[in-house]
């Protein structure tokens, strides 16, 4: 194990922590709602506000960890904080020098991936870390990436209000504008935060809801509608032939064509209707109050607008569709539907491609 080395500006770095006076207090809702929101964004299991004492790692937050402090030898974040203009990330911690023999990767809680995006007080002092952790060997994608970097910002920020928070405590006299000032940090704050959540339930490419999200609307969809004698039908629609799109024109035009499909579909289909990107060229809708047949004359409809897109690939731009609606008369459920609604997108795809088929009830 390579222990991590001291900063040039340790002195300064550990005068600007103390004087948050934020080391060894209670947990705070604020942070905890950014290291799960870290989490879900990342798909990791431990997320961490991690701050770098004198000879300790100190959490504020944590999410599916027990411990509330490290020694700071062992500590990723306190290789993270020398390098403060950017994210940290160890892949597999077995593959790294580093860190192969590190008791918090030979022991528990065995880490194999880290990610630790530095927390910077104003004058640029790395403090800490908001870091995500697996016992797997990961990657991150790009837009996670961002998303790291962004809470931790937040979080940074959120540490400053504290900081500020005293020193209007102390100095400002007027209390009305103390109000003022603090109501706007929140309110920052709170629009900032949700957008972050906004951010990790959508597809960062089109726009439209990612999978996750798709999952929980259509839970609650299916919710409403059981019991009743309402409708609900859902369709999963695949672009033909679209990988021979991306090599013969590229991954930039493929991108193009995604967006231009997110964007019919949302013209097209209404408010009332639910859309999202099911996978890479696959996109999900589930259509309220719509029986089988009418679902399917719907999609035929975005089958022939499809079509009818002049995108300048090289070759028309058709999708297959694949349509299942929700069997009132038995337990049907999100995960039968999707495989209702598969098994009709795989017939059309066999049947020629370009054109719609009905799934039958089981």
């Amino acid at each position: 194990m390579i222990k991590p080395r001291i900063p040039e500006n340790e002195d300064r770095r550990l005068s600007e922590l103390r004087e948050l006076e934020i080391l060894d207090t209670e947990p705070e809702q604020a942070y905890d709602d950014l290291t799960r929101i870290a989490s879900g964004i990342c798909g990791m299991p431990i997320s961490l506000v991690s701050l770098i004492d004198n000879d300790r790692q100190w959490f504020k937050s944590k999410q599916g960890l027990n411990a509330s402090e490290t020694s700071r030898d062992s500590a990723f974040c306190a290789h993270a904080i020398n390098e403060p203009s950017q994210l940290f990330v160890v892949p597999d911690a077995r593959d790294d020098p580093r860190f192969h023999d590190n008791p918090l990767v030979t022991g528990e809680p065995h880490i194999r991936f880290y990610a630790g995006a530095p927390l910077l007080t104003p004058t640029g002092a790395a403090i800490g870390t908001l870091c995500v952790i697996d016992s797997k060997p990961r990657s991150l994608e790009p837009f996670q990436a961002e998303a790291l970097l962004a809470l931790s910002r937040q979080i940074a920020a959120l540490m400053e209000l504290r900081r500020t928070t005293k020193r209007l405590h102390h100095q400002l006299v007027e209390r009305q504008w103390y109000e003022l000032q603090l109501r706007q940090y929140h309110e920052q704050l709170e629009r900032e935060n949700s957008e972050l959540t906004e951010q990790s339930r959508t597809d960062p490419l089109t726009g439209l809801l990612n999978r996750r999200a798709l999952n929980t609307s259509l839970v609650s969809a299916i919710q409403s509608v059981r019991g009743t004698n309402e409708l609900l039908a859902v369709a999963l629609l695949d672009i033909d032939h679209f990988k021979l799109i991306n090599d013969t024109c590229g991954h930039v035009e493929g991108d193009r064509v995604l967006v231009a499909v997110a964007q019919l579909l949302r013209r097209e289909c209404g408010s009332d209707a639910i859309i999202a990107r099911y996978g890479g060229e696959e996109f999900a809708i589930v259509l309220a109050r719509l029986s089988c047949e009418s679902a399917a004359a719907k999609c035929e409809s975005l089958r022939a607008a499809l079509q009818s897109l002049d995108l300048d690939v090289g070759i028309p731009v058709t999708a297959s569709f694949g349509v299942a609606g929700l069997d009132r008369r038995g337990d049907d459920d999100i995960a039968s539907l999707y495989v209702r609604a598969d098994r009709a997108l795989y017939t059309a795809k066999h049947n020629g491609r370009n054109r719609v088929e009905v799934a039958p009830f089981l």
